[in-house]
């Protein structure tokens, strides 16, 4: 079998959706870090099956407490010369010795004079702390937002110190404003960061320590087991003769480790670094196979059965299981990649028409057929399916993909004996290839708990907008301003939503220019969520219309971390790469609108009976075609479309998006017209070319 390229991982390249680069460690310091990691990957995976006794809280304080003084060794602090690339300053060290202690006082059994003496008495104390509470609760604040701040740039803690500033100065604002509040003291704001379950300690902590680090961890163990390089060989061998071969690569291998990665920059990285040399062949220019590579990546956020983190807050808020959320994400994740492959095609097709040579991938050594590759490591997508099996019959998610996990390491040996039978004659196990194994796999379990670190960052911050919001009541007055801009342009009930939906989408994308998607979907719901719920949008609807746009803004400009990844791997200028992934995911935009603007819009998420489901899903099909048509100018059948069919192919697209039998039927119509006009304007072409 010839070899293939070797999956480069985004973070080797030092980017991943919510991080900045991590230093390199080595050293002590670097074993130190790798051994904390595993012992705190260790405690999850025992969280899952023995609970700690005194209760969740209990269990994300010692979480916090291990995981947030590892930020500071593995990330640096960018303050000049206080700062190191290839390892932590004296203060790095300093600050997670405080942060340590910090996070570990309401646990500590040392009575302090009024303060301290453990876990429960902490716990008394709520609502009245102690001075020596509030000073640990507003050091552990600082220490939250600086590793937030380290981990993910500036503007989250910028956005959190707004919140905190509006629950402190709210009392100042006009009386007669909506959103004015009494205002908050310091221990009150203290008191709902430290000593609540709307805080540090909320619903996004919770979801980082008891789902996302697990699922992070079988991603990796995934890797190391040779799953993500199969599932890039799966995709070269599939379509290595067809003249879109290598876009249909491409967004294959995008969807086959989205599956698995739940991470945009990193599925962009790594199947950018296989099949970039094939689109560079097709005739891709670095900008647009970059865009193409960032669009497919940002699809794994989207991608069953391991979505991005946000889903787990979804099914977490919404108190439904993880498969429940899976099913609603099925259809819309279709779509997304409809609309790529469908621009992928359109792509292959303007290449080939203007005179440059198609994909050819049978040209120099063929890649192994798909049907070898299936039979030798088609194992591999077993603990897919035994994750969607076991949560089906009703086994939790963290236990579900725990199994997973020891499954995938199971299957790494397997793995490395036909790999290793393929390019060495007589291997065998030694008691020294055993070790190196197992050496090796408890380094990815390490590693999976550190590319986790950002992600706990991000939740422990996304506390203070939600505790701010709550002890407040922003979220409601925010969410009657919102509906009450709707109600401005009319009376009627759906322009109202119609409208509503849209500021709230373009709120949502400008939002996720700022912050990563975790924290964009945190805000997100707690405002925007209840401007919805208060028109009557169905919870389910609501919750995924805020997860689809929160991951959408990743392909927004110009912030979108999945392009610039993708360009730093084809050498390509970030910000044109950014217009391209705009362009291939433009009509996938447009579909969460769906979710809400009728009842029939949740067919799309699974939910009624299956007709219903089924002529949802086939106009919106056809919707998401119209746009791609309109967008790439060339509609299959007729071939390139001038101004008008692409103008009539938009507003048929549209037309089609509204889960409405009559609008329907119009844009259908609608793109009836546009393939006429298409036709005619063809042929008055070609009677104009002809001598």
């Amino acid at each position: 079998m010839n070899a293939a390229p070797p999956v480069v991982t985004a973070a080797e390249l030092g980017v991943d959706d919510e991080e900045r680069p991590a230093r390199v460690l080595s050293g002590f310091t670097g074993r130190l870090v790798g051994v904390v990691a595993l012992g705190l990957a260790f405690l999850s995976v025992w969280q899952v099956f023995r609970p700690l006794a005194q209760g969740s809280q209990y269990y994300l304080v010692v979480f916090l407490a291990v995981a947030l003084p590892l930020v500071y060794l593995s990330y640096r602090s960018w303050w000049g010369p206080l700062d190191r690339a290839d390892g932590p300053s004296v203060l790095d060290w300093v600050l997670a010795g405080v942060t340590l202690v910090v996070c570990l006082y309401p646990v500590l059994p040392i009575r302090i004079g009024d303060a301290g003496g453990g876990y429960d008495a902490f716990l008394d104390r709520q609502g009245m702390l102690a001075p020596l509470d509030v000073v640990m609760g507003g050091l552990l604040l600082v220490l939250v937002l600086e590793a937030c701040r380290r981990t993910t740039g500036v503007i989250l803690p910028i956005v959190c110190l707004v919140f905190l500033g509006y629950g402190y100065y709210g009392g100042l604002l006009p009386q007669d404003w909506s959103i004015a509040h009494a205002g908050l003291d310091v221990d009150q704001i203290v008191d709902a960061l430290y000593n609540s379950g709307s805080g540090f300690y909320g619903t996004p902590l919770d979801v980082a320590a008891s789902y996302i680090v697990l699922f992070t961890l079988y991603g990796a163990v995934l890797e190391f087991s040779g799953a993500a390089r199969f599932f890039v060989e799966l995709s070269v061998s599939l379509f290595r003769r067809s003249h879109s071969a290598a876009g249909r690569t491409a967004v294959a291998s995008g969807f086959l480790l989205g599956t698995v990665s739940g991470s945009g920059t990193a599925t962009a990285v790594s199947t950018g670094a296989v099949t970039w040399p094939i689109l560079r062949k097709a005739g891709y220019r670095p900008e647009q196979a970059g865009g193409m590579l960032a669009a497919a990546g940002v699809g794994a956020i989207l991608s069953p059965p391991t979505l991005g983190v946000a889903a787990f807050i979804v099914a977490e808020y919404l108190d439904v299981s993880y498969v429940t959320v899976l099913g609603w994400a099925l259809i819309p994740t279709l779509l997304y990649y409809l609309g790529i492959l469908l621009s992928v095609e359109i792509d292959a097709r303007r290449i080939h028409a203007d005179g440059r040579a198609p994909a050819d991938l049978a040209d120099g050594p063929l890649p192994t057929p798909w049907w070898k590759l299936l039979g030798r490591f088609g194992y591999h997508f077993s603990s897919l399916v035994v994750i969607v099996v076991l949560l089906l019959v009703g086994v939790s998610a963290t236990r579900a993909v725990v199994y997973a996990t020891v499954l995938a390491l199971l299957l790494a040996i397997p793995d490395r004996m036909l790999r290793k039978s393929a390019t060495e004659v007589g291997h065998r196990w030694t008691r020294k290839t055993v070790t190196q194994f197992v050496i090796e796999a408890l380094r990815a379990l390490s590693h999976g708990m550190r590319s986790a670190l950002p992600v706990v960052a991000v939740c422990a911050a996304a506390g203070v907008i939600t505790a701010m919001t709550t002890k407040t009541g922003l979220g409601a007055q925010l969410a009657a301003l919102l509906v009450k801009a709707g109600s401005a342009l009319s009376d009627d009930p759906a322009i109202v939503l119609a409208t509503t939906a849209v500021l709230a989408a373009i709120a949502l994308s400008l939002l996720g220019l700022a912050v990563p998607v975790t924290a964009s979907f945190v805000i997100g719901w707690v405002i925007i969520g209840p401007a919805l719920l208060d028109l009557h949008v169905a919870a389910p609807a609501a919750a995924m219309f805020v997860f689809y746009f929160s991951v959408l803004s990743e392909v927004t400009p110009p912030t979108a971390l999945a392009a610039v990844g993708a360009a730093a791997v084809t050498g390509a200028k970030a910000m044109p790469t950014m217009w391209h992934a705009l362009r291939y995911a433009l009509p996938a935009f447009l579909v969460p609108l769906m979710f809400v603007l009728t009842d029939s819009g949740q067919h799309l998420l699974g939910r009624g009976p299956w007709l219903d489901v089924l002529w949802v899903s086939a106009a919106a099909c056809a919707g998401v075609a119209a746009l791609a048509a309109a967008t790439g100018g060339w509609l299959f059948g007729v071939g390139a479309i001038g101004p008008i069919p692409r103008g009539l192919a938009a507003a048929a697209g549209l037309t089609l998006l509204y889960p409405n039998p009559i609008a329907t039927g119009i844009g259908l119509g609608l793109l009836v017209v546009a393939a006429v006009a298409g036709l005619v304007d063809r042929t008055r072409r070609t009677s104009t070319d002809t001598p």
